[in-house]
């Protein structure tokens, strides 16, 4: 009878299914793959991000030199000086300095407005 039993247990742990570890392993490098596909294609959308942000801040500070020129008669100094005012006193256009990542918006003069990096 234990001998029969015997032969039970050890038949059925040989019909046991499982996973060999060569499956194991292709698993593995699919989800590996998938992972690297997925990384890339997020990163294009972040660049894509950038650029739109780059976009809107330029003209949003175009749209504060026009304002400032329709208010005072002149266009806001180019550089630091210029920031400063748009950015405070009674001509408050802006609530500061726009910055983002990758990218620059330059004050020239007689309101030009340039952005220099992602803004392409």
């Amino acid at each position: 009878m234990i001998e029969r039993i015997r032969a039970k247990h050890t038949e059925a742990r040989r019909n046991q299914a499982g996973f060999t570890l060569i499956e194991l392993l292709v698993v593995i490098v699919i989800l590996g793959v998938l992972s690297g596909i997925v990384v890339f294609a997020v990163g294009g959308i972040q660049d894509r991000g950038n650029t739109a942000a780059c976009k809107t801040d330029k003209k949003t500070v175009q749209v504060a030199v026009e304002a400032y020129f329709a208010k005072t008669g002149a266009y806001p100094d180019a550089g630091a000086a210029g920031w400063t005012q748009l950015t405070s006193g009674l001509n408050q256009l802006l609530r500061e300095q726009p910055s983002g990542s990758g990218y620059v918006i330059v004050l020239g003069a007689n309101g030009a407005v340039t952005a220099t990096g992602a803004c392409t």
